[in-house]
């Protein structure tokens, strides 16, 4: 069937000398794999390499066949282009290990309108507005409403957020958890939009340990989870 989605890219790879294989999230049917012939060696093509960045915001006509095998793309062209996702080089340490965790986390194979649109605003959002080093906290814990996983917000006073059970409680348990110091700074993302970010201040080694327990929490809560790669390369950044 041929349809026409938006889609954003997640991962790229060559495959051969010539071809593409990439992994999108479609605004039609969530996970979509596509098999790009020739790509990387044609320079009339209408399908360019160029389209396929990490989080790229495209418009593709697509043949879908639903059978759990490579699909194709017919044509695409840029839904919003970005001004400094991609030549910001924070911006782009940020792009390449949000789009990994977005790959490790994001299974559904079918449409999932809010989840789209949330990633929508959110790279629209980074896109342009001056970069804080809280957004990619803030989105990837966001991301969890999407994800089924999103913080019991009640009880915050307790003090001890158990990863696990991923709500706050009143005293330890054996599983994972979240006190003191560092359970301060969570609290200050829960409930948080992007537009209050320039308001937030940690110290460097509280975002690194917050963002540590964040991927934690993935960890526990997604079947299969892998660490990101380049979690090392944004860590270098952001020193």
């Amino acid at each position: 069937m041929q349809i026409t989605t938006k889609a954003i890219v997640l991962s790229s790879i060559k495959y051969g000398d010539t071809s593409l294989i990439v992994r999108a999230f479609t605004q039609s049917d969530g996970i979509k794999s596509y098999l790009l012939k020739g790509v990387l060696s044609s320079k009339k093509a209408k399908v360019r390499p160029a389209y396929f960045l990490p989080l790229m915001q495209l418009e593709i006509v697509a043949n879908h066949k639903n059978k759990g095998t490579l699909e194709s793309i017919r044509d695409v062209k840029v839904a919003i282009p970005y001004q400094t996702m991609h030549t910001d080089i924070v911006k782009n340490s940020v792009v390449l290990f949000l789009a990994e965790m977005l790959g490790n986390s994001i299974q559904e194979q079918e449409q999932d309108e809010s989840l789209f649109n949330y990633l929508e605003y959110a790279f629209q959002w980074m896109d342009v507005n001056q970069y804080s080093p809280n957004f990619h906290a803030l989105f990837l814990l966001n991301l969890t409403k999407y994800l089924g996983f999103y913080p019991d917000t009640s009880n915050q006073n307790l003090p001890f957020f158990d990863l696990l059970e991923g709500g706050f409680c009143k005293t330890p348990s054996l599983n994972p958890l979240i006190q003191n110091e560092d359970l301060d700074n969570f609290r200050k993302f829960l409930g948080t939009d992007f537009e209050a970010l320039q308001a937030m201040q940690l110290t460097k080694s509280n975002r690194r340990e917050l963002l540590k327990t964040v991927i934690q929490y993935f960890r526990l809560h997604v079947h299969g989870f892998r660490e990101p790669k380049s979690l090392a390369v944004l860590n270098a950044v952001f020193t």
